[in-house]
């Protein structure tokens, strides 16, 4: 008796801006990670995907082909050794400087992005994984995101018919080491001291237990960070762990949440990474990703928790400093390809 296997979907990966390291990065992972890719494809520009295998080939040697692919299903057609593109933007000029920050260039992002988030919404393709964009360029592009992540709860949030607000997402940033989720992520610094609200730590933890719940297989521990020096030092430093955050991880446990803090910032990573935590919920930006990132960035990756689809992306920017020279290290993307793929087995 035969049994019958159904194809998985696609995975897409977006280019990213153009006149960074996106591209270039992208086509050593189909060059040095071939297994790993199978069934992936490119969400982008041919013209800026050729342009990224001949600077990684070098003068006078063969650049890595470029399989210019028409629809989504012929990603798992594709031999190994080659890089599937699908075009879904418009062509990117031949004149955009790389290392420069321009609209063309965010337009390009943006649009690739745009498209991949709708793809995967529609059950096209089974994940997406997104190489850097650069903030400045999307903003000239007239993207009024500050980036990937609002810019997906948006597409999400248009596609289930509800408010932004009530599509809620985080980010996380993990390496083998530490995984950190970010109570609020690209705002100011004095706002995001605003946006540490008991509904807000509360959501952040509900978000991070249903997210790990799939990802590890059981009830994930958490810590929570407070958000003053030794969290407060009892009301001396700062009230909101008294007033804010302690009550917020009171109530999570309440719903069965394993959560615990607040603890003291400069500590809880150090516990975390000794395996006493699975993850801890920072109250700002920075104060999550330092930690990860000085870790290592080659094996970090960004996982956006609460949208209704998987993304990830490396754990860095655009690094327009190095585009064009070939130098990018393409190790955090490979490693976040890695993830998706078990996210996606996990769902």
């Amino acid at each position: 008796m035969s049994t019958f296997t159904a194809v998985p979907a696609p995975l897409a990966i977006t280019m990213g801006d153009p006149a960074g390291i996106g591209p270039e990065i992208v086509v050593k992972a189909f060059r040095d990670s071939p297994e790993l890719v199978r069934g992936a494809f490119v969400a982008g520009d041919v013209g800026c995907m050729r342009r990224a295998a001949s600077i990684l080939a070098g003068p006078g040697a063969p650049a890595l082909p470029i399989a210019v692919i028409d629809e989504v299903s012929e990603a798992w057609s594709v031999p190994p050794g080659c890089v599937p593109v699908l075009q879904v933007v418009d062509a990117v000029p031949e004149k955009l400087v790389l290392g420069q920050v321009s609209a063309a260039a965010g337009r390009a992002a943006g649009d690739s992005v745009t498209w991949a988030a709708r793809a995967a919404l529609a059950g096209e393709i089974s994940a997406i994984v997104t190489a850097p964009l650069h903030k400045e360029a999307l903003s000239a592009a007239g993207f009024d995101f500050p980036g990937h992540t609002e810019l997906l709860q948006s597409e999400a949030a248009r596609h289930l018919g509800h408010s932004v607000s009530d599509v809620p997402v985080r980010m996380m940033l993990a390496n083998d080491e530490l995984r950190t989720v970010l109570v609020s992520i690209h705002m100011s610094l004095r706002a995001a001291i605003e946006a540490v609200t008991f509904d807000g730590v509360l959501q952040t933890l509900r978000i991070t237990h249903e997210a790990l719940c799939k990802a590890l297989g059981r009830a994930p521990r958490i810590a929570v960070a407070g958000l003053n020096p030794h969290a407060g030092e009892g009301g001396l430093f700062g009230s909101e762990e008294q007033a804010i955050i302690a009550p917020a991880v009171d109530a999570a446990v309440a719903e069965g949440i394993e959560a615990s803090g607040p603890y003291a910032p400069d500590t809880v990573f150090m516990r975390a990474r000794t395996g006493e935590f699975d993850a801890v919920i920072a109250m700002y930006h920075d104060q999550g990703l330092i930690p990860v990132k000085y870790l290592g960035v080659e094996k970090g990756v960004n996982v956006t928790l609460g949208l209704p689809l998987v993304r990830t992306s490396p754990d860095h920017g655009t690094a327009f400093d190095l585009a064009g020279t070939g130098r990018a290290d393409a190790s955090s993307l490979v490693e976040a390809i890695r993830v998706a793929r078990k996210l996606v087995r996990n769902a």
